[in-house]
């Protein structure tokens, strides 16, 4: 089988004929990992070190927001572009290297693109100011692109169709565990030496966790690069978004991250303020919630074999949406319980679209999944910047009614969804 390294490139438009379809000759389903088989275990436990690194790093100042303001003498609506400056970054590249990936290979885009992350969080803790904070910040957040824009077209030429839900939970699951242990290991070294010794922390388990993949991962065997040609590039795009079922799903997504983006961004500074008054590092622990999200995220393909994807994208809504009541309470513990909540809620939703948009795009997957990447990404950035400045200018409530608002957009295009498919459906003949 040829391997990313060695298959002579075809013609682009060219996405569409690559083994990423299932027309593809030399990536049946029958020559695909399944459990069992000697690399299916490697390839899951990979990608799972490359998700806990990419939201390690991407979110790596999230809980260090107070500490931050505090030293460099900023507003949390300033503060938190450190945040939405990383997946802005990640948002705007990852399409191109998605096409690069194309050319290149998912493999080799994934362990360049974590090499140069690793290497500008390291630089990171240096930054002498705000404004050099966020523009590293930005930088690191279109290096870690490679990740989300490959790993998802990888794991689908590489995995059988059947298991390719489960493989993504895993994946997923590796960006709950990150994102936990990153807020959690920052915070509590901030305490004690400062933000900058925190992200330093971030940085080198995010270098060890590059080194386990680069030992894991298996050669790609069913690869097959095509040339840079961005006029097909673009017509392979703009089918996806002609597709109304892939343009649902990058909705579905951006809602989704509009969420998680605006509560755990302003997380830090309602629990360090009265009446909780928690320390920077208790504050960061509470980012243990995040371990509901690896077991949601591994379960997803269970919830999804039984309810449906809409059905598992309705509980993630009312799911979330409960959450984000409950959180209103000036009482930490039902404001634990509404974390817990509202973090299951994203991880179900979120896991069942990005793995639907996988499965839906039989052609330019890639390109189809670094759309919903992108759509995600901003999602992230809009929900971080206007659930700070939501939380600023009226507190809490007012980032609680930003989430409750796009968690009623999604419910109202999966409904949609739903009325779309039941028109669809035959209708019974009539009984004579």
């Amino acid at each position: 089988m040829p391997t990313a390294d060695t298959e002579a490139p075809t013609e682009v438009g060219a996405a569409d004929r690559s083994p990423s379809g299932p027309a593809g000759p030399s990536a049946t389903e029958t020559t695909k990992l399944s459990p069992g088989d000697p690399g299916h275990r490697r390839m899951r436990l990979a990608l799972f070190a490359a998700g806990l690194a990419t939201f390690a790093l991407l979110y790596s100042t999230q809980a260090l927001l107070p500490e931050i303001s505090r030293d460099l003498h900023a507003d949390p609506a300033l503060a938190s572009w450190t945040v939405s400056g990383a997946t802005i970054g990640l948002a705007l590249a990852v399409l191109p290297l998605a096409a690069l990936s194309e050319r290149f290979g998912r493999r080799r885009m994934l362990s360049v693109s974590m090499a140069v992350a690793v290497a500008l969080a390291l630089a990171v803790p240096l930054a002498p100011d705000l404004g050099t904070l966020i523009a590293l910040r930005t930088a690191q957040g279109a290096a870690i692109a490679g990740v989300p824009a490959s790993a998802m077209a990888f794991l689908a030429e590489e995995v059988r169709g059947r298991y390719l839900v489960a493989a993504t939970g895993l994946f997923v699951a590796g960006n709950s565990v990150g994102g936990m242990s990153g807020r959690i290991l920052s915070g509590w070294i901030a305490e004690a030496w400062g933000w900058r010794a925190g992200l330093l922390a971030v940085a080198v388990t995010s270098l060890l966790c590059a080194v386990a993949f680069q030992l894991l991962v298996p050669k790609a065997r069913h690869f097959r690069a095509t040339r840079l040609n961005g006029r097909c590039l673009a017509r392979t795009v703009a089918a996806h978004l002609r597709n109304p079922l892939l343009v649902r799903l990058y909705a579905i997504g951006l809602l989704f991250m509009i969420v998680f983006g605006a509560v755990y961004t302003v997380l830090g500074y309602r629990l360090v303020a009265e009446p909780f008054g928690l320390s920077q590092g208790l504050a960061g622990s509470l980012f243990v919630i995040y371990l509901v999200g690896t077991a949601t995220s591994a379960t997803a393909g269970r919830l999804n074999a039984r309810l449906g994807r809409r059905g598992t994208l309705y509980l993630g809504i009312g799911t979330a949406s409960t959450g984000l009541l409950l959180s209103l309470a000036d009482n930490l513990v039902a404001i634990v319980l509404g974390l817990v909540l509202i973090t299951a809620g994203f991880f179900a939703g979120h896991t069942v679209a990005s793995g639907a948009v996988s499965h839906t795009a039989t052609e330019g997957r890639a390109q189809a999944s670094a759309l919903y990447q992108m759509a995600y990404y901003i999602g992230s950035s809009i929900g971080g910047a206007l659930g700070a400045a939501a939380f600023g200018t009226a507190g809490w409530a007012a980032t609680v009614m930003l989430g409750l608002g796009a968690m009623a957009l999604a419910g109202g295009v999966t409904l949609y969804a739903t009325r779309q498919a039941a028109a669809r459906r035959p209708k019974p003949l009539p009984v004579n």
